[in-house]
């Protein structure tokens, strides 16, 4: 945890924070904190600053706060991305929350199990733990957009031509491809597939949708690890 994110509840005055879950436990056992220190926070979906943790006790920690800097830039980018399995769920929502990603649509593919969409790892609170914690990670405080999209075919042809318009729409997807850019300036429409890739059908939709597929190499690679190196290097 590089920055203590504070939510509106945490509040009892304009200044003032009290803490009492995990991120408690996390500045006694991780930081080590003790009265007087200071640390780096972020109120979640506005600035960053500074506490002063004033009272700690077995049970909760009173923090003075003050905040005077802005969260990171987000990338220009919309993420489409196939439902991965739940373990992996967690840990993209994670890493696409580290590295800015300020919109993730989740949709459905042919190998994506239908057991996925029953996860309860999809539940809006759970993703929001997990979002929190890559911002927590990465020092911002704004939380990415999570749309999903259950039916793939309908998505793809109504709702994903806007999207794409006036973006460089990319499909990450092994194969005969260009390689994939470096260093864009320019908004990015990413789709990548499930374990398996896109079937051809769906790297069919999505190109009429206004996506080119590009890819990384011949190597394989899991979705989580796909994830980071498409945006490395596209930004």
């Amino acid at each position: 945890m590089n920055l203590l994110l504070l939510l509106d509840a945490d509040f009892i005055a304009a200044d003032r924070v009290v803490l009492r879950d995990r991120r408690l436990v996390h500045m006694q056992e991780v930081h080590r904190a003790v009265v007087g220190d200071y640390l780096r926070v972020g109120h979640i979906g506005g600035l960053m600053g500074n506490a002063q943790l004033l009272r700690l006790d077995v049970g909760e920690a009173e923090l003075q706060v003050s905040f005077d800097q802005s969260p990171p830039s987000k990338l220009p980018l919309t993420l489409l991305l196939a439902l991965p399995r739940p373990k992996m769920l967690r840990r993209v929502l994670q890493t696409v929350a580290a590295m800015g990603v300020p919109k993730v649509v989740l949709v459905n593919s042919y190998r994506v199990e239908k057991s996925f969409w029953q996860t309860p790892f999809l539940e809006p609170e759970a993703v929001r733990e997990q979002l929190i914690l890559g911002l927590e990670q990465a020092r911002d405080t704004v939380l990415p957009e999570i749309i999903i999209e259950k039916r793939f075919k309908p998505f793809v042809e109504d709702r994903l031509p806007a999207m794409v318009e006036g973006t460089l729409g990319l499909i990450g997807h092994p194969g005969d491809y260009p390689a994939c850019p470096r260093g864009l300036d320019e908004p990015v429409t990413l789709a990548i597939g499930p374990e398996g890739g896109w079937i051809p059908y769906e790297v069919e939709l999505l190109a009429k949708a206004g996506l080119q597929p590009v890819q990384l190499g011949a190597r394989i690679l899991r979705v989580e690890t796909a994830v980071t190196a498409l945006l490395a290097r596209l930004f």
